[in-house]
C-alpha cells in the first residue's frame, strides 16, 4: 500500500479561538495518539469534522479553518447544524449507541434521521474519494460512520479498505431490531479488514453476517461473490509510557508546585493516614452503570458499617448529552443516589462520595489515579474502556486494586482484576470490601501482571497490528484473485476453444450453473440456462457433460430435449446423449438403513434441515435451519458418522449446506476420467463450486481449463466469482 489515510467523525484537533486568531490544539484521546504516528508516517490524510456548526462560519473563516488543517494534513468534511442534529445526535448517538450497547428502550429508529445519516456517510466518503488513489489504504473509524466502507469500495475497488468499531457489536437478536440491519453490514462488509475490541463482537458479527446474508464464513474470513473480508479482534491499548511518566512526574513534585486538587488529597490523607480513596471515572451515560455503582457503594457501607469514616468514593462524572432527556433523567437519579447517601452516612467531619460533575485537565486524573487505592470501574455495556488501562499505568508502585465489570471489553485482558457483575450491588460490596482489604504482596501481584501486558500492547502495537493485519488482508486479496480469470486470460481460452475441433466441457449444477436455493427442488433451470445449454450443444464440436451430485430422475427431468451427458450422484450413474442409464461403478445401498436413524436424529433436533435419499447416498440439507445451529449439528453429525462408518467403504462428503453419505471410491474425478479415455479432444474444460469438484479439478489433465467459482482455495487453474459469471462466459461461447 503507498499511503494509508484515515476517516473519522472528528479530525484530531480543536479549533481555538483567541484574541480573533484561529488556532488548532492537538486532542490528547486514544484515538488521536495512535493514529498520529499513522496517517503521518504513511503520508496520508485525515479525513473528518472540524468539530464546527459550518452554518456559524463565513466562507472565509472556513477557508481559513481547512487551510489550517490542510497544513496538519487533515481535510475537512463540514456538517452543518442539521446534518449534526439527525446524523450525529439523531441516527448515530439515538440509535446506534443504544442498540449496540443493548439498550433497545432508549433506541429511537426515525426514517429522517437514517436518510441523513445515509447521507453525511456519502460525504465522509466522497471526501475519502477525492484523497485517495488506487494502491491506497483507509482506515475507516467507529459507529458513526458504518456506512463509508462499501461507499469507498464500490467507487474504487482497487483501494484497501480497513474498519475499526470502538462500541460492542450486539448479538443478532438485538442487532436485527434495526430496519436498517442489511444496510448496515453491507457498508461494514465493504472493508477488507474490520476490527473489533473483543472476539464477542467479532462472534456476534459474524453471526449477523451469516443469518442476514448466508455468506459463507470460514475461520475469520467471510467470503462473497468478489472478495475475501477478513474480521479480526484488536483490544485498543493506551499510550502506557505517557501515564508511566505523567506518574512519576505527579510523584516527584514539591508541596508548592502541586495543584490544588493535589493538595486536598494530601490533606485528607494528612488527617486520616488511614483513610481510603475509591476513584470512579466516567461519562456520564447511561451505559456506564453509575446508579448501581452508588447503590452498591451504599450497600458496602451498609454491610460492613466499620468501614464508615474511613473510605471516601471519589465520583468523576463528565457531562454528556446533557440536552437528551434520558441523560437529564440520569443525571437527576445521580444527584439524588448521591445526596442520600452522602445524608445517611456522612457526617461533618465526613462526606463519603465527593462527586464532581465536570471533566479534568490530564494532570488532575493522573492525581486521583496515583492516589486513590481502588478504581471502580463498572459499566453495564463498555467496548473497551480504557480508564482502566490508565489507572493500572499509573499506579508506579504497582499498590491499587482494579475493580471491573465483566461487561467491559477490557475485561478480557485484565482477568486479575476483581471481576464483577455490574448490576449485583452484593457482588460489587464484597468486591469492595475484597479490595480494600487485600495484601499489599497480593495487590502488587495482580497489578504487575497487567501492567506487563498494557505495556506490551499499547496504543501503537494496537494501531501497527491493525496496519499489519490490513496488509495481510490487501496481500490475500491479490492472492485470491491471482486465479482469477481476467480479459485477456479469457481471450486466451475463447480463442483456443475456437481453434479447438472437439471440445470436452463438464458443469456442476448446484452453485455453478445456477444459485443454491433452500428448498433444492426449487433450483430447476430457468429460460437463461435452457438457451445457454441449448447454444453449447447445437456446436457439434461440444460435448458438453452435466456431473452433479444430484440424482438421476432430476437431471433427466430438468435436461430432456438438451444433447447434453448426464453423470449424477457424483459419478455413480451416467447417461449419454441418446443412450440410457449406465452404472459406472459398482456400489450398493444396503448400508443406508444403517445410517439413516442417525441422519433422523440429526433433522429432529435441527429445525429446517431434511434428509434427501439418492439410489447410492443419503444427503442431510441443512440450508433452511438457523446458520449457526446448522454448522454446529454438521460437524457433529460428521464425527459421529466417520465413528459409526470407519470400518465400511462409505464416504462422508460436505458439500454446500449438505453432509452426504456415499460409497466410497466413487467421484467426479473419476468419472469425468472414464468419460475422456472413450475418445480424444483437444480442449477440455470443468467448471464447479465445492470440494467434490477438486477431484475432477485434480484428476483432469494439465492442459484442461479447470474453473472454480467462487473464491475459496482449490486445485483449479482459474476463478470466477459467480454464477452470473458462469453464464456470462458459457453465453460467449
Amino acid at each position: 500500500m503507498q499511503k494509508i489515510h484515515i476517516v473519522s467523525n472528528r479530525l484530531p484537533f480543536s479549533i481555538k479561538e483567541e484574541d480573533e486568531k484561529t488556532t488548532l490544539e492537538a486532542s490528547v484521546g486514544g484515538l488521536a495518539t495512535g493514529m498520529k504516528s499513522i496517517y503521518k508516517e504513511y503520508g496520508g490524510t485525515w479525513i473528518g469534522w472540524p468539530g464546527v456548526d459550518s452554518d456559524s462560519l463565513s466562507a472565509e473563516k472556513e477557508s481559513e479553518i481547512d487551510a489550517l488543517f490542510k497544513r496538519e494534513k487533515c481535510a475537512s468534511v463540514h456538517l452543518n447544524a442539521e446534518d449534526i442534529e439527525l446524523f450525529y445526535e439523531g441516527f448515530s448517538n439515538r440509535t446506534i449507541w443504544p442498540l449496540f450497547h443493548y439498550f433497545t428502550q432508549y433506541a429511537d429508529f426515525n426514517q429522517e434521521a437514517w436518510d441523513k445519516y445515509v447521507e453525511v456517510n456519502q460525504k465522509f466518503a466522497d471526501a475519502a474519494l477525492e484523497t485517495v488513489e488506487d494502491g491506497d489504504a483507509v482506515w475507516v473509524h467507529d459507529y458513526q460512520l458504518l456506512l463509508v466502507p462499501e461507499m469507498i469500495k464500490s467507487k474504487k475497488p482497487n483501494v484497501t479498505v480497513g474498519f475499526f468499531l470502538h462500541i460492542p457489536f450486539p448479538s443478532f437478536e438485538v442487532f436485527r431490531i434495526l430496519p436498517w440491519r442489511k444496510e448496515i453490514i453491507q457498508g461494514m462488509l465493504g472493508a477488507d479488514l474490520i476490527g473489533f475490541h473483543t472476539y464477542d463482537y467479532e462472534r456476534h458479527f459474524f453471526s449477523c453476517v451469516r443469518r442476514l446474508f448466508g455468506y459463507e464464513i470460514s475461520f475469520n474470513q467471510i467470503h462473497i461473490d468478489d472478495r475475501i473480508i477478513i474480521a479480526d479482534s484488536f483490544p485498543m491499548g493506551i499510550d502506557y509510557d505517557k501515564f508511566v511518566k505523567s506518574a512519576q512526574a505527579v510523584a516527584m513534585k514539591g508541596v508548592s508546585e502541586k495543584s490544588e486538587l493535589h493538595q486536598e488529597l494530601d490533606k485528607y490523607f494528612l488527617a486520616s493516614p488511614d483513610r481510603k480513596l475509591i476513584l470512579s471515572i466516567d461519562r456520564l451515560d447511561y451505559t456506564k452503570g453509575i446508579p448501581n455503582r452508588l447503590k452498591a457503594f451504599a450497600r458496602f457501607l451498609e454491610k460492613y458499617p466499620e468501614f464508615r469514616q474511613k473510605v471516601t468514593l471519589i465520583m468523576l462524572a463528565v457531562p454528556s448529552r446533557d440536552q437528551v432527556d434520558h441523560y437529564q433523567l440520569l443525571k437527576k437519579e445521580v444527584d439524588e443516589l448521591v445526596g442520600q447517601i452522602n445524608g445517611d452516612y456522612g457526617s461533618i467531619n465526613y462526606t463519603p462520595i465527593w462527586y464532581f460533575y465536570r471533566s479534568m485537565p490530564f494532570d488532575n486524573l493522573i492525581e486521583l489515579y496515583s492516589s486513590c487505592d481502588v478504581a471502580l470501574i463498572t459499566p453495564v455495556r463498555d467496548g473497551m474502556n480504557l480508564v482502566a488501562k490508565e489507572y493500572v499505568a499509573s499506579r508506579i508502585n504497582n499498590t491499587g486494586v482494579l475493580i471491573l465489570s465483566e461487561m467491559a471489553g477490557v475485561a478480557k485482558e485484565m482477568g486479575e482484576a476483581l471481576i464483577i457483575n455490574p448490576v449485583d450491588d452484593e457482588n460489587m460490596a464484597d468486591s469492595i470490601h475484597q479490595a480494600l482489604t487485600m495484601p499489599i504482596e497480593e495487590q502488587k501481584s495482580r497489578t504487575a501482571f497487567m501492567k506487563e501486558r498494557i505495556q506490551r500492547y499499547d496504543v501503537f502495537k494496537w494501531a501497527s497490528e491493525f496496519i499489519k493485519s490490513l496488509k495481510k488482508a490487501e496481500a490475500k486479496q491479490s492472492d485470491f484473485l491471482a486465479k482469477m480469470i481476467t480479459p485477456s486470460i479469457e481471450k486466451t481460452m475463447l480463442d483456443k476453444y475456437n481453434k479447438a475441433e472437439k471440445r470436452a466441457i463438464f458443469l456442476d449444477y448446484d452453485g455453478t450453473l445456477t444459485s443454491f436455493k433452500k428448498n433444492p427442488q426449487d433450483a430447476m433451470p430457468n429460460e437463461e440456462l435452457h438457451n445457454i445449454i441449448k447454444n453449447l450443444t447445437d456446436n457439434e464440436k461440444n460435448i458438453v457433460t452435466i456431473i452433479s451430485g444430484r440424482d438421476r430422475y432430476t437431471l433427466e427431468k430438468w435436461f430432456t430435449g438438451h444433447r447434453v451427458n448426464l453423470i449424477c450422484e457424483h459419478g455413480v450413474w451416467m447417461k449419454v446423449v441418446d443412450g440410457t442409464w449406465e452404472m459406472l461403478s459398482t456400489v450398493n445401498n444396503n448400508w443406508m438403513p444403517n445410517v439413516r436413524p442417525t441422519m433422523e436424529n440429526f433433522v429432529d433436533r435441527t429445525p429446517g434441515s431434511f434428509i434427501e435419499e439418492k439410489n447410492y447416498s443419503l444427503v442431510w440439507h441443512f440450508r433452511k435451519s438457523e446458520p449457526e445451529q446448522g454448522e454446529l449439528r454438521a460437524n457433529e453429525l460428521k464425527d459421529e458418522l466417520n465413528t459409526h462408518l470407519s470400518n465400511h467403504n462409505l464416504e462422508i462428503m460436505e458439500g454446500n449446506k449438505v453432509i452426504e453419505v456415499k460409497s466410497g471410491g466413487i467421484n467426479k474425478g473419476i468419472a469425468a476420467l472414464q468419460f475422456l479415455n472413450n475418445e480424444p479432444y483437444d480442449y477440455i474444460m470443468a467448471l464447479g463450486d465445492d470440494w467434490t469438484d477438486e477431484f475432477m479439478f485434480r484428476e483432469l489433465p494439465e492442459e484442461a481449463y479447470t474453473i472454480k467459482v467462487g473464491l475459496t482455495h482449490t486445485k483449479a487453474s482459474y476463478k470466477v466469482e459467480s454464477v452470473a459469471a458462469v453464464r456470462a462466459l458459457l453465453s460467449k461461447m
